[in-house]
């Protein structure tokens, strides 16, 4: 079996067990890798100045080996907060109001993947295969290829690929599709991505698909998949039992004292739909003055990105809107939001999924949204509660027991909260159990098998 190497923005570095940190991803890319024998590369984290000679940080952990390397301060601002982060991401999250172009941070980005390139190029093997995750190596079989690589070389990208006309506005869009051309085999998270890349690549005239699965491009033929990540199921719903018992998350059932659950929880991001999410909330109490004081919306938001202007702006303008509406509909016993700007063990986080009666996951444009698959994983089974999803996010593909909602429709939403809330056990578990069943089968390890198994073919 050839050897795997894996390569990504971040490493998940193991603890002094050796095991990588929770997370599904984690766990079924290191299953993957311990299987195989192989290699994790990425940036530590770290800026070193002198970060161009020195050494990688290599740590070995039975049949697989981290290696580590750190940036300049001057690339991450260019490779990562710049180009990465200010043009790539609201391009695929639609949001070309907020893309911020500059050629310095262009060209950071593509240097930096040429030295990502150079620091993997002396590690492979001639029957290695080469798995990379993300927008933020888009241009790295491009470089290894022009290193001479004729190694199997797949890319799954994780958050969503935008139609013609949003990608387009990019000016250097043809050099991310002509690098895309260079892997063996794309993923994406769903059919739609995969059919909104086969468009840009007619649209160019860079190639065409014969299947919408093979394509060829640039005197090339490779493959395109939907493959839709998924969590570690079963694991995390017995997770989410014993958590039940945690100290703080029976306090937190005690705090809200017999009231309605609501939780979102979301990285602190302008696709996640928060300041949308918090109208569809106060609409559903105004439109339901009988649910005032008896429901409690808990909104989890760690910061991210604190570094890019747009990210700061937005962590003051949710927390001034939540303020808003506990000042307006709160009273002396009853807070309608609390709103937790800080990041949440992961024991509790799953015990909070289990208690809640709404999980409210209502992104703007998502990839997948693993949110949505955790707190569904979480219920108690004989009385579970519901989820109110976006239509945009890419779990929607597969979670049809979930209530599907426009995130920019503020009173479908409220509806949904209020058709959520006053459900019957008989339709929550029924619309429970299909999408259990679609999360047991389609599970992170089956995502992992299923795209190393086309890879290799």
């Amino acid at each position: 079996m050839s050897r795997l190497i894996v390569v990504s923005n971040r490493v998940p570095v193991p603890d002094g067990t050796g095991a990588a940190p929770a997370g599904g991803l984690a766990v079924a890319l290191q299953a993957a890798l311990e299987e195989r024998g192989g290699l994790w590369l990425g940036w530590s984290g770290k800026t070193n100045e002198e970060a161009e000679t020195s050494d990688l940080t290599v740590i070995d952990a039975g049949p697989v080996t981290y290696a580590l390397t750190d940036l300049t301060a001057n690339d991450v601002d260019e490779y990562y907060f710049g180009f990465a982060n200010r043009v790539l991401w609201p391009i695929c999250h639609y949001r070309l109001d907020l893309a911020e172009y500059g050629r310095k941070e262009m060209a950071g980005y593509f240097r930096v993947n040429r030295f990502f390139a150079e620091r993997l190029a002396p590690l492979v093997r001639p029957d290695d295969i080469i798995w990379i995750h993300d927008y933020h190596l888009i241009p790295l079989a491009t470089e290894l290829r022009h290193m001479g690589l004729t190694n199997r070389i797949g890319f799954f990208l994780h958050i969503p690929w935008p139609p013609a006309d949003v990608l387009f506005t990019m000016p250097v869009y043809d050099q991310i599709m002509r690098g895309l051309a260079q892997y063996d085999l794309l993923g994406f998270q769903t059919d739609h991505d995969l059919e909104n890349f086969a468009g840009c690549l007619r649209r160019m005239g860079l190639g065409d698909t014969t299947d919408g699965f093979q394509f060829h491009a640039q005197g090339r033929s490779f493959r395109g998949g939907a493959y839709g990540i998924g969590i570690e199921t079963a694991a995390f719903a017995e997770f989410a039992r014993n958590a039940e018992a945690n100290p703080t998350v029976q306090k937190t059932r005690r705090s809200v004292e017999n009231r309605d659950l609501i939780i979102g929880v979301d990285r602190l991001d302008y696709s996640k739909g928060l300041t949308q999410r918090i109208d569809a909330f106060e609409r559903f109490l105004a439109m339901n003055p009988q649910a005032q004081n008896r429901v409690t919306f808990l909104q989890i938001t760690p910061k991210s990105r604190s570094e890019v202007p747009e990210y700061e702006a937005m962590q003051r303008q949710v927390a001034e809107q939540a303020g808003r509406v506990n000042g307006a509909i709160g009273t002396v016993d009853w807070v309608p939001i609390r709103y937790i700007n800080r990041s949440i063990a992961r024991p509790v986080l799953a015990g909070l999924y289990r208690i809640a009666r709404v999980g409210l996951v209502t992104p703007l444009r998502d990839g997948m949204n693993l949110v949505a698959k955790e707190y569904v994983a979480a219920q108690d089974g004989e009385d579970p509660g519901v989820l109110v999803l976006s239509r945009f996010a890419g779990a929607a593909r597969e979670l049809n027991g979930a209530l599907l909602v426009n995130p920019y429709d503020v009173d479908g939403t409220a509806h949904a909260l209020a058709r959520a809330l006053t459900m019957s056990r008989e339709e929550r578990r029924d619309r429970w159990r299909q999408m259990m069943d679609v999360m047991l089968t389609n599970d992170v390890s089956h995502w992992c098998r299923s795209f190393l198994a086309d890879l290799t073919a």
